[in-house]
């Protein structure tokens, strides 16, 4: 029986992996693909729906220098 996953479900999966392997959310959602057997792309379009787990990626790609930094306010 195929379980089907809603986009909820994988973002907290995502997010589980991150906090407790202590690694990035890129890294952890790379590592949901490889568990899984998914392409990043389909979890990709995944995280362009959540606008705050999107913010949590951009954020983490600029400190890495993936993406140009863009001026925040602070917090």
């Amino acid at each position: 029986m195929i379980k089907i996953k809603t986009s909820n479900t994988v973002l907290r999966e995502i997010e589980t992996i991150a906090y407790d392997k202590r690694i990035s959310y890129i890294d952890a959602a790379l590592y949901y693909c490889e568990k899984n057997n998914l392409e990043p792309d389909m979890v990709g379009d995944i995280i362009r729906a959540s606008p705050i787990f999107k913010q949590k990626v951009q954020i983490e790609a600029e400190k890495l220098n993936f993406l140009p930094k863009v001026a925040r306010l602070p917090i």
